[in-house]
């Protein structure tokens, strides 16, 4: 099946952050050890990685946007629908588990990549109620 250029735009878009991110972690990772004091330096490299995501939500809602199919855009905001719930019900749960057990903290960075994952949970929501995964 041949791309829209909605797609295409996507693709692209999701490429320049991903490789963004990827650099920005490296670079906070090796410029900052791990509890550095909080500097506005440090912050501010800290934080890099974060504007990032920033991209990837940017990028994603772009492409809800610039979607022309109506039912390929049904898809896509099911999906983020689905992984919206998913992230928000492990933070709430985990976030409850820890006030009353001692549960190992879940560091607040595993919400954005369980929303991600979310995603794939969607797509696969999509294909096994509607018989279709969705484009992206």
């Amino acid at each position: 099946m041949a791309m829209n250029p909605a797609q295409r735009r996507y693709i692209g878009r999701m490429m320049v952050v991903s490789v963004t991110y990827v650099a920005a972690i490296f670079l906070a990772g090796s410029l900052l050890p791990k509890g550095s004091p909080a500097t506005p330096v440090s912050v501010a490299i800290a934080l890099l990685p974060g504007l990032a995501v920033i991209g990837f939500i940017w990028a994603i809602g772009r492409y809800f946007t610039e979607l022309t199919d109506e039912y390929l855009r049904l898809l896509e905001i099911r999906k983020a629908l689905i992984a919206t719930a998913l992230a928000l019900a492990v933070a709430s749960s985990w976030g409850i588990l820890e006030i009353y057990t001692d549960v190992p903290r879940l560091p607040v960075f595993w919400v954005f990549p369980i929303w991600c994952l979310g995603l794939a949970v969607g797509a696969a929501v999509n294909k096994l109620t509607l018989g279709d995964g969705g484009c992206a």
